[in-house]
């Protein structure tokens, strides 16, 4: 089990999380060209996914981290 891997994977999934949240708040309330409005966002929704995208992000960080340690530890230990 590589948890460098798995953190990264986790960072990218985030960013994608977060990427679409942000996309989808800024064609909230875009216009067409006959001045009907496309598309509406739930704010609360999208504040949820924005928030749970920078959660996700900390917690992959913080394990990206750990394992980086952990690595240091073990080459500390073999030396």
């Amino acid at each position: 089990m590589d948890l460098s891997a798995i953190a990264l994977q986790g960072l990218v999934q985030g960013q994608v999380q977060l990427e679409r949240a942000a996309t989808r708040l800024a064609g909230a309330g875009a216009g067409s060209p006959d001045g009907a409005s496309l598309d509406t966002a739930d704010l609360s929704a999208e504040v949820v996914a924005l928030m749970s995208a920078k959660t996700q992000y900390s917690a992959n960080l913080s394990t990206l981290r750990t394992a980086d340690q952990l690595q240091k530890n073990v080459l500390e230990v073999m030396a």
